[in-house]
C-alpha cells in the first residue's frame, strides 16, 4: 500500500479499493483474533491472579499456624525445662538432706557401737576380774591381763587395756574404800 487510505478512496480504481477492503478485513480478522487472544491472557492472568491470591492466604495462614505452633512449643520447652530444673534442685536439697542424715546416723551408730563396745568391754574386765577380793590378788591379775592385751603382743588391744586399767582402778579404790572403813 505505497498511497494512502484517502487517495485510494478517492480514486475509482475498483481493484485498489477492493484490495483495500480485503486488507481492511483481513486486519479486522486478525485484531479481532488478537482481542480474543488478549482477552484469554487477560482472562488466564486473573485466574492466575487469584490462584495466587489463595495461595498466598494459604501460606499466610500455614505461616501463622507454624509460628504458633512453635510459640507453643517454646512454652512447653520452657515448662518441660522448668520442671527439670526445680527437679534437680529438689534432688539437690534431697541429696544434702540425705547426706546430713547419713552423717547423723553415722555418728549415732558410731556412738551406739562405742557405747556397746565400751559396755561389752567392761563387762569382760568385769569378768576378768571376777572373785579377786584383796589387793594382792588384785594387783597380780591386773599385770597377767596387761600381759596378755598389751598392744605389743600379737593379739593385743589397746581398747582393752584401757577398760582393764579403769576397772582395775575402780576395784582397787573399792578395796581400799572397804579397807579404810573397817
Amino acid at each position: 500500500m505505497d498511497q494512502s487510505f484517502e487517495e485510494i478512496l478517492l480514486s475509482d480504481d475498483v481493484e485498489k479499493l477492493n484490495d483495500l477492503k480485503r486488507w481492511l478485513f483481513e486486519e479486522n480478522i486478525r485484531l479481532e483474533i488478537r482481542q480474543k487472544e488478549l482477552n484469554e491472557l487477560h482472562e488466564k492472568f486473573l485466574k492466575e491472579k487469584v490462584a495466587f491470591v489463595e495461595e498466598m492466604k494459604a501460606i499466610n495462614l500455614r505461616n501463622l499456624n507454624e509460628r504458633k505452633r512453635l510459640k507453643d512449643e517454646e512454652q512447653f520447652f520452657d515448662k518441660k525445662m522448668q520442671i527439670l530444673k526445680d527437679g534437680f534442685a529438689d534432688l539437690d536439697n534431697d541429696r544434702k538432706r540425705l547426706a546430713k542424715e547419713r552423717l547423723a546416723f553415722e555418728t549415732e551408730k558410731q556412738v551406739t557401737k562405742s557405747i556397746k563396745h565400751e559396755e561389752a568391754y567392761t563387762d569382760l574386765a568385769g569378768s576378768l576380774f571376777a572373785g579377786v577380793n584383796n589387793p594382792l590378788a588384785l594387783k597380780k591379775r591386773y599385770r597377767d591381763l596387761l600381759k596378755i592385751f598389751h598392744p605389743d603382743n600379737l593379739c593385743g588391744d589397746s581398747d582393752m587395756v584401757t577398760v582393764i586399767t579403769r576397772e582395775y582402778e575402780r576395784l582397787k579404790s573399792e578395796i581400799d574404800f572397804y579397807r579404810s572403813a573397817k
